[in-house]
C-alpha cells in the first residue's frame, strides 16, 4: 500500500470516526454550536436545586444542566436570575433556556416550552411538633405562610384564599418573599407559622437543620420541573433528546442519587 493510499485510508477512517461521534450526539443549534455553551439562567437560592458555593453554582440543576450540555458537545453557563423575572429574560434572549426548579403549568406554557425532566410536588414546613397544626392547605386559614414570589406556591395560596372567602372563613396570609432561601429563614425567625415550597428545597432544609423544623404536608398538587425554551427554538427539541439520553445512559439516575432525590425521577 502506497503513501498517498495509507494517507487516504486514514483520512477517510478520521472522517467515519467524526461522523460516528457527531451521530451519538445530540443535536443543538447553530448559535450554539458556534459559541460552544448553551447558558441556562437559574436562581441559585433554591437548594439543592441550585445554590451557591461562594461564587460557584452547585446543585442537582446545575448537574444536570451540565449533562445536557455534554450530551450536545458544548459546555454550560449558568446566569444568575431572579425567579420573577427569569421568563422574562429567556424571551430576551439573555440565555438559552431555563433550569431552576420551575414547575411546568399551563399558564407558563403559554410562554415558553417545556422540556420535563423530574416529578415534583409542594411542601409546608413548619416549626418541629408543628405548633400552629398545619395539616393542608385548608389548614393554613388565618396563618401567615412564607412563599417566593413568582411560584406555583403563590398562586396555589391565592387559590386557597377565593375557596376559604366562599366558606367565610379567615384568608391565608401570604408573606412574599425574592428568595425562596429567604422565605424560608421567615419561618427560622418565627415571622412566618409556616413556610410554603417544592419538596426539594424543603426536605434539603429539614434535614439540615437540626431537627429544628418538620414537613407538616407533602406532596401537594404535584407536577413535573421542566427546562423552559423559547417557543419554536430549536434549542427546545436538543434539550429535550439530551434529557432522554440522561435518562437511558444513567446519568440522570447518578445525579438525583448524589443529591438524594431519587424518588423524584420520571416514571417512579
Amino acid at each position: 500500500m502506497g503513501i498517498r493510499t495509507k494517507l487516504l485510508v486514514g483520512a477517510v477512517a478520521a472522517i467515519a470516526l467524526a461522523s460516528a461521534v457527531a451521530a451519538t450526539a445530540a443535536p443543538t443549534t447553530p448559535g450554539i454550536a458556534k459559541t460552544g455553551t448553551i447558558v441556562f439562567c437559574s436562581d441559585p437560592g433554591f437548594p439543592p436545586m441550585e445554590s451557591l458555593q461562594g461564587s460557584q453554582p452547585v446543585g442537582a440543576d446545575i448537574d444536570i444542566g451540565t449533562g445536557i450540555a455534554r450530551a450536545m458537545g458544548v459546555k454550560a453557563q449558568f446566569r444568575n436570575v431572579g425567579f420573577d423575572g427569569i421568563i422574562a429574560a429567556l424571551l430576551a434572549k439573555k440565555c438559552d433556556a431555563i433550569i431552576s426548579g420551575m414547575t411546568d403549568t399551563a399558564e407558563r406554557r403559554r410562554q415558553v416550552n417545556f422540556t420535563d425532566y423530574l416529578q415534583v410536588g409542594m411542601s409546608l414546613m413548619v416549626k418541629k411538633g408543628n405548633p400552629s397544626h398545619v395539616t393542608g392547605l385548608a389548614s393554613l386559614s388565618g396563618r401567615r405562610v412564607a412563599v417566593q414570589v413568582g411560584t406555583t406556591e403563590k398562586a396555589a395560596l391565592m387559590t386557597e384564599n377565593r375557596l376559604l372567602a366562599k366558606q367565610h372563613r379567615k384568608p391565608v396570609v401570604i408573606k412574599l418573599f425574592q428568595k425562596d432561601s429567604d422565605a424560608a429563614a421567615a419561618l427560622v425567625t418565627g415571622k412566618v407559622d409556616a413556610y410554603f415550597s417544592d419538596d426539594p428545597p424543603i426536605g434539603y432544609y429539614v434535614k439540615t437543620t437540626g431537627g429544628k423544623f418538620e414537613v407538616a404536608a407533602s406532596k401537594i398538587l404535584a407536577a413535573p420541573y421542566g427546562i423552559a425554551t423559547r417557543n419554536h427554538d430549536r434549542v427546545g427539541p436538543a434539550v429535550r433528546k439530551s434529557v432522554a439520553r440522561l435518562y437511558r445512559n444513567g446519568t440522570m439516575k447518578a445525579i438525583l442519587a448524589k443529591w438524594g432525590l431519587s424518588a423524584l425521577a420520571l416514571g417512579k
